[in-house]
């Protein structure tokens, strides 16, 4: 009786599956390396950074947002109270 072995490329288990009949015989998953617990509280402080600098990185771009659209505002009001002598006309009653 003819066995393979295969190793799965998404879980890296072992599958046997018997050649003639091609129905799996067996399973045997990866045994899987457990990391200290420094290791995972070093690794948790470093996503708690990581997400401290991203928070400052957008509060800092919504205060420029504020001052820029702030900015834009003011140009707008006097482009408006320049252009005084033409009246608004309205795209949609040109018809």
């Amino acid at each position: 009786m003819a066995k393979y072995s295969i190793i799965c490329p998404c879980c890296e288990a072992i599958l046997t599956v018997d050649a003639e009949t091609g129905s799996l015989l067996g399973h045997e998953e990866k045994k899987k390396v457990l990391g200290s617990f420094e290791d995972l509280k070093s690794d948790l402080d470093r996503q708690k950074e990581l997400r401290e600098n991203i928070f400052a990185q957008e509060m800092s771009s919504m205060k420029d947002r504020e001052r820029l659209l702030e900015e834009k505002f003011k140009e707008a009001l006097k482009r408006a109270d320049s252009d005084t002598a033409t009246p608004y006309r309205n795209p949609l009653d040109l018809d």
